[in-house]
């Protein structure tokens, strides 16, 4: 990358007496232009359609005009593309200029414009005064940025004040997914019909490609067999479930009940944000709001490259009238409405009318008998996946041809593809908020059924259960461990630290008297516990079990409080979820070191 200056720009591999410097000659320039991390991620989908081409010289700017500009500038930098001022980019000749939203002095570009679109279609109605350009000329010129004469807001992207400058189109290819979107185009701003492109959804059809490896991207996230993995969702406007607006401030509430209502062996909760919502307040913010909920369990997905692994991993979609409730829908999933305003959305789009017509969630009401209900009454919409895109999975190809001869160059002999989505990092749940377990117990049949949720209401267990409380060592409140039957944490067996899981289990007994069971979880499906007896025993699943160390262990506790005797070759005992029996494997383990047994 080429060091800068904001009056100069950079100086290679474009800029005054730049064909001294670089390596190759005669490249065709394609510049991205990047308006927000929003934006941008829709521009790395079409990314790949120029690899392998050594004549083409890729580049990106940001035109700096919209109001969410943290996270552009890292990302950028990672992109390792050279990064032209904005002042720069209008004055540099280029071949190609791609973007994925409006803003900034677009009409102004030397070279051809090609627009795409960063949600499902055009849906949402923006006026242009909205984009808070810093002076009047970023507007496209002989726009005033107010809405049209009718009083309405205009559809974001299908209307005059987006599309024309000086009364006249200025992008050369507007590229739309539907014809329906075509239909609205030729009704609200005829004069920008010529430019329409049907080519499809790069993003979706990153997703259908993806779909078969659904199982892994569950695995990515912890879901464990039978769980249900409840995405929450919000879009970054003050009327989405994240917001306060719309008469309604959902989220606070729900989160913790949600903790407390979805037992944790039978959910999985993670939550997908909009990328304006995570990098406007920032994510050290978003953490912090959000902190009571990670430490029960809830992922925080990441907005730019893993929501849509998140979306295809997902058995239900909890959103408002974003796009990603949209997206969900076309892929098949279920999808409650938690935030049901709709006063964004243009009149007769398709996510419109899905919003009308899409199951609510009732806050105020019982939360797991609602989404139990939504999963087992659900009927596919094909209208949802039709809608999103009339050209499934040849977006590549359509992209691919309509930028070349934008460029009027040959396209490259080998296929249009775009990038696979990648594989999460692993992140499974990491419960560092106390756990009240509810279990009944079949002694003599060794059948513990068992349910984990956040909360420490420490009141008797329903029908007969009993409870006990299940507390990380790593936990908030260091008095909970004083009332804890069951301390727990995660560790490799031989952690130095920790003087490896014998230790540090004989350890956590004699510091807290109150205590029953130590537990070290020392892998994805085994644990360490050491019982007040001073056994140190290994849990480990049998065929067919798929339950966290966790659970095991709060089994074999709450069966060893119910007068369960267990033999010194140890034996097998099964936990029971919402999934059926989980058996597993109670044996003794080796001292890895002396634990001055009994405690």
């Amino acid at each position: 990358m080429g060091s800068s200056d904001p009056v100069a720009g950079i100086r290679v591999p474009v800029g005054e007496g730049a064909e001294r410097w670089t390596s190759r000659s005669g490249l065709r320039r394609v510049l991205l232009v990047v308006h927000n991390v929003t934006s941008a991620g829709r521009l790395l989908d079409v990314l790949p359609l120029f690899h392998d081409d050594f004549r083409v010289q890729l580049l990106v700017t940001s035109t700096g005009s919209s109001p969410f500009q943290a996270g552009v500038t890292e990302l950028l930098a990672d992109l390792g593309l050279p990064v032209l001022p904005w002042e720069q980019a209008l004055r540099t000749e280029v071949d190609l200029a791609i973007s994925a939203s409006f803003g900034g002095q677009l009409p102004l570009i030397k070279g051809k414009l090609a627009v795409l679109s960063h949600g499902v279609g055009y849906t949402k109605k923006l006026p242009t005064a909205d984009c808070r350009l810093p002076t009047a000329d970023s507007r496209p010129s002989g726009e005033s940025g107010e809405s049209g004469e009718s009083g309405e807001e205009p559809t974001f992207g299908l209307s005059p004040e987006w599309l024309l400058a000086d009364g006249r189109p200025y992008v050369d290819a507007l590229v739309l997914s539907h014809p329906e979107q075509r239909e609205r185009l030729r009704r609200d701003c005829p004069q920008a019909l010529p430019s329409a492109v049907l080519a499809g959804d790069p993003c979706f059809d990153r997703m259908l490609a993806a779909a078969p490896h659904r199982d892994r991207f569950r695995r990515a996230l912890g879901v464990r067999s039978g769980q249900r993995l409840v995405v929450l969702n919000s879009t970054w406007n003050p009327e989405g479930l994240f917001g306060d607006g719309g008469g309604q401030d959902v989220l606070p509430g729900l989160l913790p009940r949600m903790a407390a209502e979805l037992p944790a062996d039978d959910y999985r909760l993670a939550a997908v944000l909009h990328p304006n919502i995570w990098y406007g307040h920032g994510p050290g913010q978003i953490r912090a709001w959000l902190d009571r909920a990670r430490r029960g369990g809830l992922a925080l997905i990441d907005p730019v490259r893993h929501w849509r692994q998140a979306l295809l991993a997902a058995d239900l979609v909890v959103s408002d009238f974003g796009a990603v409730s949209y997206y969900a829908a076309a892929l098949g999933t279920p999808v409650l409405v938690a935030a049901t305003s709709q006063d964004r959305l243009a009149d007769g789009t398709p996510l419109a009318d899905f919003h009308r017509t899409a199951p609510a969630l009732r806050p105020a009401d019982p939360l797991r008998e609602q989404l139990e209900r939504a999963v087992r009454e659900h009927r596919p919409r094909p209208e949802a996946a039709e809608f999103t895109s009339s050209e499934p999975l040849r977006s590549a190809s359509l992209l691919r041809s309509s930028f070349y001869a934008l460029m009027g160059l040959d396209e490259p002999a080998a296929p249009a593809l775009l990038e696979p989505l990648p594989l999460p990092p692993y992140q499974p749940p990491r419960r560092t908020a106390v756990s009240e377990v509810s279990a009944r117990v079949r002694v003599r049949a060794g059948e513990i059924r068992l349910e984990r949720t956040s909360g420490t209401s420490r009141g008797p267990g329903p029908d007969g259960a009993t409870v006990h409380l299940a507390v990380h060592e790593e936990t908030r409140d260091p008095g909970e461990l004083e009332a804890a039957q069951v301390i727990l944490r995660e560790a490799e067996a031989d952690d130095p630290r920790l003087g490896g899981a014998a230790r540090w289990t004989s350890e956590v007994l004699r510091r807290h008297p109150h205590c029953e069971l130590a537990v070290c979880v020392t892998g994805p499906h085994h644990c360490t516990v050491r019982t007040r007896g001073g056994r140190l025993l290994v849990l480990a699943p049998l065929p067919g079990a798929d339950a966290e160390p966790a659970a095991y262990a709060s089994a074999l506790y709450a069966w060893l409080a119910a007068g369960g005797a267990l033999p010194a070759a140890g034996r097998t005992l099964r936990l029971r979820t919402a999934d059926g029996p989980q058996p597993f494997s109670v044996r003794p383990a080796p001292e890895a070191a002396p634990a001055n047994a009994p405690v």
